[in-house]
Parts: C-alpha cells; structure tokens; sequence
C-alpha cells in the first residue's frame, strides 16, 4: 500500500488511525472553531492524529433556499485561521476545477464529493495541486470502479490519495454499505477511509433536505474498524438539532469520546 502523507501526518498500513472530523459547513468562525477545538482535545486524549474538515459550500443541497456556507473567499479565510489556531491539517471539498489551486494554499486536504468523483478535470486539478486528495466513492460506483480515479490522479503525478466509502444508492432515499467496498478499494493500493456519517443519510429525505440515522453511525463505525480502515471520518457538532447542514446524520460532541474508544479498541485487534 502506498502511504500517504498528510501534512505532518502518515497515512497507511501500520499507522495510526486518522480521524477526519468537524462540521459539515462551516457555520461561521467561532462555532467552527468550537467544534475543532472539542474534537481535537478527544483526539489527542485517545492518541488519533486528526484533520480538521468543514465544507465552505455545499454546492448540492436540496434546496435552492438551503444554507450553503460562506464561501470560497471567506471560507478559506476561516479555515486558515482555523487551522492557525488548533494547530491541525485541514480539509474542505471543491467542486469547480478553479478552486483547486486557491484551495490548495491554504489546506491540507482537497476533498472531491461523491458526486463528482467521475468528474475528469475537477479530480485532475486536484491531483495537480500536489496536495493529498480525499475522493470520496460515488453513491453510483462499484468499488472497483474506483481504479479509474486512481488512474487518473496517478496520471496527474500525485500518489498522496485517500479513498472515501459513503455508502451506495439503494432504491430511493436510501443508502446501504457493503462493507467489502473497504476491502476491495484497499486493494487497489491505497489507504481507505469509512465515512461513517454519511452512510446513515437519507438523501433528500425531509423534502427540501436530506434526512438521516445517526443512531447508527456508531455500528457504521465499528462494523468498518472490524473489516479494516486506514481512517474515520465523522461530521460532529455540539448541538446537531441547529446544525445547518446534515445535522441528522452528524454524531453530538458528547457522543463522540466513547465512539471513537469502541472503534479504536477493534482497531486494535484488527491490526494484531
């Protein structure tokens, strides 16, 4: 497996497990910051490296009339002071080729959306970067299939890629995980990480927004530490019921310490 740098940061077999985690947008500086600042204190208490994550624009919302975010100018004014303040890498999706190089100047991480994972010129700009990429798996996609996004950022001279599982359409409204997409990506070379939060979202389940089972991220989380990860990715937040964005599926805060112990302890057994 090739290991990834991420920041200061190794990624891959025989490493700690990553925890990318925060809120799904970032709601202004002092909650994002809030958010941060609580995560990272667990993280550092259980020993995980941690990346900071928060979308400025979450440009695929149901909705017209739905928060997006503040956007790509201050957005990554609020993720450089971000990562100034709690001392972490962070990371943060693009959806339009541009954004890639202005991104890339101030985080760690270019994340591409499950939606857009086919989308040649969006994942070539990232690549190009030569920053790490996170390309989270489409809800359409067999996991093999994602040997052609690798293609394609190996093409564009980068090798520093995460894989990201979310979950696969399943009829309508409804995600499901098959646990040996983590297996098979990994076998194509690079580290894996299981969104733990998303595969419990219910697309466009509330009408004008999406729905989810948070309830279940736990199970998610553990059921993917059991088959083998190289990190978790959680959406957190202190209060997910005022969260504007996915707040259903997100993990509360309090919540937190005690999932990332179960996980961490089947990490360990998993990794002998």
């Amino acid at each position: 497996m090739n290991l990834v740098k991420v920041a200061n940061y190794t990624v891959g077999a025989g490493q700690p497990l990553l925890l990318i985690a925060g809120p799904c947008v970032l709601e202004g500086y002092e909650r994002s910051l809030l958010i941060g600042r609580r995560t990272k204190a667990i993280a550092e208490e259980l020993g995980l490296p941690y990346v900071f994550k928060a979308s400025f624009d979450k440009a695929n919302r149901s909705s017209y009339a739905s928060f997006r975010g503040p956007g790509l100018k201050e957005g990554l004014a609020i993720l450089a002071q971000i990562k100034k303040d709690l001392q972490v890498p962070v990371i943060t999706d693009i959806h339009e080729p541009y954004q890639a190089e202005e991104a890339a100047q101030v985080v760690d991480v270019l994340q591409i959306p499950a939606f857009l994972c086919r989308q040649t010129d969006l994942v070539w700009a990232a690549a190009k970067t030569g920053k790490a990429v996170n390309v989270k798996k489409g809800q359409f996609l067999a996991p093999w299939d994602m040997k052609n996004v690798i293609k394609k950022v190996e093409e564009a001279g980068n090798k520093n890629l995460l894989l990201t599982e979310r979950g696969s359409s399943f009829g309508y409204n409804t995600l499901v995980t098959d646990m040996r997409g983590l297996a098979i990506m990994r076998e194509l070379g690079y580290p894996v990480v299981m969104d733990a939060t998303h595969s419990v979202q219910i697309p466009g389940g509330q009408g004008t927004s999406s729905g989810g089972q948070s309830q279940y991220v736990p199970h998610m989380a553990r059921a993917a530490a059991a088959v083998g990860i190289d990190g978790l990715f959680l959406e957190v937040h202190d209060d997910p019921s005022q969260a504007l964005s996915d707040g259903p599926n997100m993990v509360k805060l309090d919540d937190l310490k005690k999932l990332l112990q179960d996980v961490i302890a089947i990490d360990k057994i998993v990794r002998g």
